[in-house]
């Protein structure tokens, strides 16, 4: 999958180690949820470690059901710091009794392990809900963890928090702030339980700015609402979701506490950063075989726009209509139409397009006559555009989705076995 590129912002490696002073670790410890075995290889417990206190922001998921790790994480951010992340796979610590004690302890651990505070802890947890989180081979595995840390570890704690996913999602950029080059890098875990009511995900994201904590949340906030928010796989939006940022402050940059031309490309460069992501992200939805991406324009005011473009990939007849490569305007149109937007269909145009070529399918609220051929040939490729003009305004919105194929049932059919 190509990765969408910027003016002034450059791609590098590294994940979460690129920016100065963080290093990360993955380890299998062993953790399994009833009636299964531990994945053989496959880490399940994940460190990112700061070298100095670092100022933090995070935006949680707005499902009324919250894994535990959430409401310890949201205290322990009050005050606007973290040094360190510490988050596993396999189980999602949530609907469980004695969930908050266990998310405490795995702070406790770390904490003991690093030599820092329990409260400057972030933790997170995915997998299975409503079982019990087995705190013993966590904190075996903790001393392995924590001396392991390297700062080229990225690679082994991506891998930590896949669950269903087929690809680690992982990136990291360099911009300029005030002439100092800065590093913005991240991770992200997500395949399945996707829909944009935030934030759909578990990212972890590190830089070497030096900004505020005030700013640095809402930045994240803002970008937030813009990428991983327009992201739909599955309709269900997880109870565990979260993304928090880390800055060391490293890259020596004048800090940035008010809204300024360097907040803007801070904002940039986090823009870049979640934008691709959240591609990754739909391109890997569980048994997804196609990316898609659906740009609205013409609407009278973003919100219009993003609720249509947001209707439209979540329709399930839409995205089987992807998989099944059949051009079926009607889906579009339908989608469109049932969207909790004010728009006048008449004036509504949409084409389809890929790097198969281009098609005209709605004009005017009618069904254009096309080549079925050249049409199968558009919708046979990897990325898919739906480019809808709502002829009313210039509001415009992109929203990204996946198709539905038989898998995502099989995946899902038999999830804890």
């Amino acid at each position: 999958m190509e990765l969408k590129k910027f003016n002034g912002i450059e791609f590098t490696d590294g994940g979460v180690c690129a920016a100065k002073g963080f290093r990360a670790n993955g380890v299998q410890c062993g953790l399994t949820h009833e009636g299964a075995l531990p994945a053989k290889g496959k880490n399940d417990l994940a460190m990112i470690a700061a070298d100095c206190e670092c100022t933090a922001a995070a935006v949680y998921t707005t499902n009324k059901v919250k894994g535990a790790p959430i409401l310890v994480t949201k205290e322990h951010l009050r005050n606007g710091t973290a040094r360190a992340v510490i988050v596993n796979s396999v189980n999602a610590n949530t609907c469980n009794p004695d969930g908050v004690e266990k998310a405490n302890k795995m702070c406790e651990l770390t904490a003991q392990a690093l030599g820092i505070s329990a409260d400057d802890v972030i933790v997170a947890s995915t997998g299975v809900i409503g079982q019990v989180l087995p705190i013993e081979p966590i904190a075996a595995g903790m001393p392995a963890l924590a001396e392991g840390l390297t700062y080229d570890g990225n690679p082994r704690a991506v891998q930590a928090i896949m669950t269903t996913d087929t690809m680690p999602k992982e990136i990291a950029v360099k911009f300029t702030l005030g002439g100092k080059t800065c590093t913005l890098g991240g991770m992200l875990k997500g395949s399945g339980m996707i829909h944009p009511n935030m934030a759909t995900t578990l990212t972890f994201l590190t830089t070497d700015a030096a900004i505020s904590a005030e700013l640095l949340q809402r930045a994240l906030s803002d970008v937030v609402k813009v990428t991983l928010n327009r992201v739909s796989v599955d309709g269900d939006t997880s109870t565990n979701d979260m993304v928090c940022v880390m800055a060391s402050g490293l890259a020596e940059n004048t800090p940035v506490t008010k809204e300024n031309e360097d907040f803007e490309a801070f904002e940039n460069a986090l823009y870049a950063i979640m934008l691709n992501l959240a591609r990754m992200m739909a391109r890997d939805g569980e048994g997804a075989t196609k990316l898609v991406e659906c740009a609205v324009s013409g609407a009278k005011d973003e919100l219009t726009a993003e609720i249509v473009a947001k209707s439209v990939i979540t329709s399930s007849l839409f995205k089987s209509m992807i998989f099944g490569e059949d051009a079926n305007a009607g889906r579009i149109y339908c989608a469109i139409g049932y969207a909790d937007a004010d728009v006048d269909i008449s004036k509504v145009d949409f084409d389809i397009a890929s790097k198969g070529g281009r098609i005209a399918l709605g004009r005017r609220g009618c069904v254009e006559k096309f080549s079925e051929e050249e049409a199968k040939k558009v919708l046979s490729e990897e990325e898919i555009l739906v480019d809808i003009r709502l002829g009313e305004g210039a509001g415009n919105a992109v929203a990204w989705g996946c198709d539905l194929t038989y898998d995502y049932v099989k995946i899902n059919g038999d999830y804890r076995s």
